[in-house]
């Protein structure tokens, strides 16, 4: 019987690849479907199983989204800046959405997992190609692995706020936090070296739970409010209008600019419509599922996000006692439903926030091993060699875990230093994961504006008016998202925003990098395709 042999045509999938436009052919030596003979016509191998569906895939993606422990997590960075009007909210979802739908339809031209870097790889002028995407690799992946240790220090600081709550005499030690938050990495660096089918399972698991707990929540906060009782009746149960939407601006800068600072609760909120991308090579029909999935997470999450802020703003009582916390819980979240709900409604709500924490966490953690092991593969990091390898019991990439797990266990120790500094984390993945999602778009829009060959999922004619709304929006925010909350005499060390140092910082050495050694050696995303598969025409 003779083997089978299947033959993929380049050129003739009509797609930018850095195998692209030199008449190649790629013989493999089983069938390919037609996932796989995109992977390959992008230049690398299928090593994953495609497991992962189109409910499966947007499942990692909502639940690295994780709307309510994102919510509960943000409060210090919405509420707390600009008071309990839903319109920041609004306003911020609309510029988002429009950084999203770019990000989608340069997905589906690109579905691969090393994701943005790959699409800058092939679309930024040849000269300056290696240096940019050199630059967003670095970026991305600093979104990527900030993500993870920031969303299970909020998880272990609201399971001490629930035992402060429940108990007064309770004050964790930071010791204590960044123990408890380390206990969830691990669990969660275990889940992630699973075969992808549990990942899969898991996932879909984990975003019901965050769907139905969400839903929960929400209801408790408005059949469960009793505040007009726990005050004597003097105030109504509900916000008038005028209380709910109006802003209050609680920084020392001007109104407008308090306003776009307080954009970073719903941009690191919003921050993980990107994950379906670093999913592309694990799920079928990639080049719509993937798209489609950051479409859904992220005008899905936005309006139920703004629902559940309007909650939030009808029912709050006294925001600037949450701002003072008389009950030393750490947690404004947890502050709020203590004024608004009894002991074991708070207790529930809570904990139903800690289960979505961590289901959240887990996502977090497996999005950023497929980035860090994506850009192995392209030998960027030092080690690449192990970083790169897929477990052939698992096939995933274990290494790849459990060095961001490391890397994850430094970026914590910023605790040590004080609630900004390990703030400063939450800034850092809004605006690395800015950068990295817009920097295609902007080449798309300028450079390579008459060459981008769209994929099945498109934007159509209003590719460039929605790509320069995204540009321009990611240009103000960056600049803003590392403002302090207050100035002149007040700025002291310990209220300086890290952010500029925590993202800046790595981006210079990376930089410096560059200029010493690297551009001597690293060239973009490389094939790992076997030479005596690629046949080039005559």
């Amino acid at each position: 019987i003779s083997p089978v042999v299947s033959e993929v045509h380049v050129d003739a999938l009509r797609i930018t690849s850095m195998l692209s436009n030199k008449d190649i052919t790629i013989q493999v030596s089983h069938e390919v479907d037609d996932d796989e003979a995109m992977i390959l016509a992008m230049g690398y191998k299928q090593e994953f199983k495609r497991e992962f569906g189109a409910f499966s895939v947007f499942a990692v993606s909502f639940s690295v989204l994780g709307l309510l422990p994102s919510i509960a997590a943000c409060f210090d960075y919405q509420q707390l800046v600009i008071g309990i009007s839903p319109i920041p909210w609004l306003i911020a979802v609309f510029f988002v959405t429009s950084v999203a739908l770019s990000l989608a339809e340069v997905a589906s031209a690109f579905p691969v997992s090393t994701g943005t870097p790959y699409a800058v790889s092939q679309l930024a002028p040849k000269k300056w190609a290696p240096y940019l995407t050199w630059i967003t690799c670095w970026s991305n992946w600093l979104c990527q692995i900030t993500a993870s240790p920031s969303v299970n220090w909020s998880g272990a600081s609201l399971m001490f706020a629930l035992g402060t709550f429940t108990n007064p005499n309770f004050v964790p030690t930071t010791g204590q936090v960044y123990g408890l938050t380390t206990g969830i990495q691990v669990v969660h660096a275990i889940i992630s070296s699973l075969p992808t089918k549990y990942l899969a399972t898991f996932n879909s698991m984990g975003t019901t739970c965050n769907m139905l707990f969400l839903v929960i929540v929400f209801v408790m906060i408005l059949a469960a409010n009793d505040r007009d009782n726990m005050y004597n009746g003097d105030i109504p149960k509900f916000n008038t209008n005028g209380v709910a939407w109006s802003l209050y601006n609680q920084t020392e800068w001007p109104q407008g600019i308090a306003m776009l600072m307080s954009f970073l609760g719903v941009i690191w909120s919003m921050s993980g419509y990107d994950s379906p991308f670093h999913l592309a090579e694990e799920c079928s029909n990639a080049a719509v599922a993937a798209p489609r999935a950051i479409f859904l997470t992220s005008s899905v999450g936005g309006l139920i996000g703004f629902i559940f802020m309007v909650a939030i703003a009808y029912t709050v009582v006294d925001i600037d006692l949450i701002a003072e916390d008389p009950q030393g819980l750490g947690q404004p979240f947890v502050s709020y439903l203590t004024q608004i709900m009894g002991k074991n409604t708070v207790i529930a709500a809570t904990a139903l926030t800690i289960v979505s924490s961590f289901f959240m966490g887990c996502s977090c953690m497996l999005a950023a091993s497929r980035v860090t092991w994506a850009y192995s593969r392209d030998n960027m990091f030092p080690g690449s060699r192990w970083w790169k390898k897929v477990a052939p019991i698992t096939q995933t990439p274990i290494n790849a875990v459990w060095v961001n797990f490391f890397i994850g266990q430094l970026c914590l120790l910023l605790m040590f230093a004080g609630d900004v500094a390990i703030g400063a984390i939450f800034s850092v993945g809004g605006i690395a994961g800015f950068v990295s999602f817009t920097m295609p778009t902007l080449l798309k829009i300028t450079y390579a504006r008459n060459t981008f060959k769209p994929g099945p999922w498109n934007l159509g004619r209003f590719s460039t008016p929605i790509g320069f709304v995204s540009v321009a929006f990611v240009a103000l925010m960056i600049p803003i998202l590392c403002f302090p909350y207050v100035r002149g005499a007040d700025l002291t060390l310990d209220q300086v925003n890290w952010t500029s140092l925590v993202f800046f910082g790595p981006l210079l050495l990376a930089t410096i990098w560059w200029v010493v050694d690297a551009h001597k050696w690293y060239i973009g995303p490389k094939s790992n395709l076997d030479q005596d598969h690629i046949l080039y025409g005559e």
